[in-house]
């Protein structure tokens, strides 16, 4: 089961080193403007932040890492 995992792993990995290419590659062809370049980050990191968000705060190993008070 993890084998499949992994292998499923990579093969995303793979297709988002593609990503960059392909924007370069529409940049070239005319098919991508430079205001579309701009939304797409932009809604790249607005999922980025959306995430952020809705994922819970991990709690610190040791109760005293979040104690400023050992510095």
């Amino acid at each position: 089961m993890k084998a499949k995992a992994q292998e499923a792993r990579a093969k995303v990995i793979e297709a988002e080193s593609e990503i960059p290419k392909a924007i370069a590659e529409a940049f070239r062809n005319g098919n991508l403007g430079i205001m579309d370049y701009y939304r797409f980050e932009n809604l790249k990191a607005d999922t980025k932040m959306r995430e952020s968000i809705a994922t819970p705060p991990s709690k610190p190993k040791n109760a005293n890492d979040d104690d400023l008070t050992h510095q």
